[in-house]
């Protein structure tokens, strides 16, 4: 039996009784008559049973048969739309592995169909992005962190429906291995809190900081310490650890660890990853604050064979942070650029000073310009 056509001149009544029917074909345990209850009941009785339709190897009739339904949930009142929303997508996301563009596909047409400023969106999109997770497809949809802010504001939602939808991106773009913009969302996800809630987030304030302190190529977080559930955690060890690897020296790090042994091990973190990051972190202090760095310094404050310095230089000249050249006779490296561990209140005041210096030069070479040219 061929699947009944969408969007077909129909009562809504006769139109559910052929999805009925086309379900039956299916496997489906439903009666090919109508409830007399009202065609929205029945409609809910439609979607409660179409998680057989994904055992059919006809996915084109499939999907006649889902954008039927959704032709029917666009014309649900208000009043009732939420329920019949929720119950579709949880049938949709449902689908095990079985057509997941086509799923997907279906979401995103119901997300399109509604009101862009319809709350009703919000959990259809919870419902993309959870699919999309799970089905290693957060590439399909439109996942952008500034956008999404956007339509969060449009849909007015509150605290507690911001920080769910957040989490699900998280942990969907956690499932997909992607790790960067994971990091960006745990931001947001922390950003969302506020100082009323921001004590219940101690979890994920925690599970951010290992998150990023987990990450090979992530050394500057000192902006971590500015996020209201981070600072709840002040005087923990995991805030403690945190702090180090924000201001603090390999020197630090390692007393931390003696201090407190197997910490790191039981935070699930890398205790030659942290070494290692904590060298190059040191280093960057270092060429902050130094012009020229000696080799025999450098040995002695990142603990350093002589035979590694040279090869510890060059991988950190890789990691772009800093810009320097090495002088192999004068056991020496001459910094001429460097990334600023934090940037506070003296880093502005730098570039403060820069920037009158460059003002002042291009004052001069206008005046050394105007006296070049003749008068008329």
């Amino acid at each position: 039996m061929s699947c009944c056509p969408a969007f077909i001149d129909l009562p809504e009544e006769e139109q559910i009784i052929e999805l009925r029917k086309y379900l039956k074909t299916t496997g489906a345990e439903i009666s090919e008559e109508n409830s007399g209850a009202g065609w929205i009941a029945d409609l809910m009785q439609v979607i409660d049973a179409t998680e057989t339709c994904w055992k059919s190897a006809d996915e084109a009739e499939v999907e006649g048969f889902l954008t039927s339904v959704l032709s029917l949930v666009f014309i649900v009142p208000t009043a009732k739309i939420d329920e019949v929303v929720l119950s579709l997508c949880e049938k949709v996301v449902k689908g095990g592995d079985k057509m997941k563009e086509l799923r997907l596909r279906i979401l995103n047409n119901l997300y399109n169909g509604v009101d862009e400023r319809s709350p009703v969106r919000y959990n259809v999109y919870c419902a993309m992005v959870k699919l999309a997770g799970q089905t290693n497809s957060v590439d399909c949809i439109n996942t952008n962190l500034e956008e999404v802010q956007k339509w969060m504001k449009l849909w007015n939602l509150d605290t507690e429906k911001r920080v769910n939808l957040l989490r699900r991106l998280l942990e969907a773009f956690l499932e997909c291995n992607q790790s960067e913009t994971a990091s960006k969302a745990m931001v947001e996800l922390l950003r969302s809190y506020t100082e009323d809630n921001a004590s219940q987030a101690r979890d994920d304030a925690h599970r951010c900081i290992v998150h990023h302190l987990a990450q090979k190529d992530m050394y500057l977080v000192d902006h971590l310490l500015v996020l209201k559930p981070i600072k709840f955690l002040e005087g923990e060890l995991i805030h403690d650890l945190l702090t180090i690897f924000v201001r603090g020296s390999l020197h630090n790090y390692m007393e931390f660890c003696k201090a407190n042994p197997d910490y790191i091990e039981k935070l699930g973190l890398s205790h030659e990853l942290c070494i290692e990051k904590m060298r190059f972190l040191t280093f960057l202090s270092m060429a902050s604050d130094n012009k020229e760095i000696m080799f025999d310094t450098m040995e002695q404050q990142l603990n350093l064979t002589a035979d590694e310095v040279e090869s510890f230089l060059i991988d950190v000249v890789r990691t772009q942070l800093v810009q320097a050249s090495i002088d192999q006779i004068q056991r020496k490296v001459v910094i001429r650029w460097s990334q600023h561990r934090t940037f506070g209140r003296q880093q502005w005041q730098q570039l403060r000073d820069m920037l009158e210096r460059w003002r002042e030069n291009l004052g001069t070479v206008r005046n050394n310009l105007q006296q070049l040219t003749p008068t008329s």
